[in-house]
């Protein structure tokens, strides 16, 4: 790889890391090793061919073209969380995963009880999901955390809403969420 190459690679890994919090080969290892996948496999569930994938690994490409497997993306990622806290099963991870691969981009139904509580009302965890997906729908998490740091002096409560909600992590914004209910 000549000095060109190298630099271009840099470019798109930090571009990676200002729109996805990281560059997206490591995110997308540790997909592969939390649920239990080859490349092959994790491409299929996104949806992206496995030269592409593997072009957004190498820093080749740095920007995910398709809005729904950029959620397909998040969806994966909090699904790894879930089975590395022990809260899904590797058994229903498989099944979680072709729902994720099925989606469109809207929200992804599922049956367990992660979706709904027992009135039929969506759970915190989805409705804070859904914050989050709509934010990073329509800016990247290095877009969101500027914007925020424009509105921390005068707007700081709207600042920290951003913050967590368009770059944090899910648990952190279901804290968020709970701690400004009634």
């Amino acid at each position: 790889m000549d000095a060109a190459q190298q630099e271009a690679t840099a470019r798109a890994r930090e571009l990676q890391r200002n729109w996805y919090g990281e560059p997206l080969g490591a995110l997308f290892r540790k997909l592969i090793d939390d649920l239990g996948l080859n490349q092959a496999r994790l491409a299929a569930v996104l949806g992206l061919s496995a030269p592409m994938l593997s072009q957004l690994m190498s820093g080749q490409r740095a920007k995910i073209g398709n809005p729904a497997v950029v959620q397909r993306v998040q969806l994966l990622q909090e699904l790894a969380s879930q089975v590395a806290d022990g809260s899904v099963s590797a058994a229903e991870a498989t099944e979680r995963m072709e729902e994720i691969k099925k989606s469109q981009g809207g929200s992804v139904l599922s049956n367990t009880t992660q979706t709904t509580s027992g009135s039929g009302a969506p759970t915190v965890k989805r409705v804070v999901r859904e914050i989050q997906s709509l934010l990073r729908s329509v800016a990247a998490a290095g877009d969101i955390i500027d914007a925020a740091d424009t509105l921390a002096p005068s707007h700081p409560e709207l600042a920290e809403f951003l913050r967590v909600y368009g770059a944090g992590r899910t648990a952190d914004a279901v804290a968020h969420y709970q701690s400004h209910q009634s």
